[in-house]
């Protein structure tokens, strides 16, 4: 069980595994997340579910080597199993079933938004995608999201490739063309979220966000992944991980978000420093 049956490098830092997971598969829908721990007494971090094959029963996860679990993870290699995998968590996404969206995606970001875009383009929603990264070298799942989506606009923000500028620029030049959208979804880091629900604000064109903050149990019980929402407390583990973005606290979840930068570069020069290792 969680056994790696393909491995593929999109970029330097940027990963893709598809694990055999049957229970997942069987229940996994577009929105949803699984956690998983590498090695006992390892953390516990939530990724996305990417996609998933029913039939196979095989989850697709992408995952970007930031910190030392997700080192940990692309140190697993076609035939390695995951230890513990848990899932599928969260509420699933609320997607229309007609009309025009736009995803806006950036960085490993388009891994998430790829699911979503999949179910609504076998619905028949007209989807337009923006997916942009750093540069040219580090856009992930391009061919992935041009067979889900009715257009796709390409940005970097060096100007290497397409677009020269960041996805919420192109969000604003789309906007100002006198394109009609009815939804945005937008996912990335945190910035880029938050410029683009201020993109939509003025136009009062409903944008939704997915949070990723840290998460433990993923069960609601720790109370770790609050995030302030209408001015109501919610976890993303279970009321989310999908919400609002305009009325999201983005300033308290930015100051969450960096609670354990210290923790993180302590764990991650340690293992340095000790050469690696499963």
């Amino acid at each position: 069980m969680n056994e790696i049956l393909a491995k593929r490098v999109l970029t330097p830092v940027t990963k893709l595994i598809v694990v055999k997971t049957p229970y997942v598969a069987q229940k996994a829908q577009a929105g949803q997340f699984i956690i998983l721990r590498v090695r006992e007494n390892g953390e516990r971090i939530p990724l996305t579910i990417a996609d998933f094959d029913r039939e196979a029963g095989t989850i697709t996860l992408v995952y970007q080597e930031v910190g030392l679990t997700t080192k940990l993870l692309g140190q697993l290699e076609v035939g390695d199993c995951i230890l513990n995998l848990v899932g599928p968590l969260g509420v699933p996404a609320e997607l229309p079933e007609k009309g025009t969206v736009v995803a806006v995606a950036g960085g490993v970001g388009v891994a998430p938004v790829l699911p979503k875009c999949k179910a609504m383009y076998e619905r028949g929603v007209n989807v337009i995608s923006i997916i942009g990264a750093r540069s040219k070298d580090l856009i992930i799942l391009e061919d992935e999201m041009r067979a889900v989506s009715h257009e796709v606009h390409i940005c970097t923000d060096d100007g290497s490739r397409g677009f020269h500028g960041f996805v919420s620029d192109k969000l604003k030049e789309l906007i100002d063309s006198g394109l009609k959208m009815d939804e945005v979804i937008a996912i990335g880091p945190m910035p880029m979220m938050r410029a683009t629900c201020e993109v939509t604000r003025p136009y009062g064109i409903k944008t939704w966000v997915s949070m990723n903050p840290i998460m433990v149990d993923g069960t609601g019980m720790c109370g770790a992944c609050r995030v302030t929402v209408g001015g109501e407390t919610k976890f993303s583990c279970v009321d989310g991980p999908m919400f609002d973005g305009h009325l999201v606290d983005w300033q308290e979840a930015w100051r969450r978000a960096n609670y354990y930068r210290d923790e993180e570069k302590a764990a991650n020069d340690h293992h340095c420093q000790c050469g690696g290792g499963k």
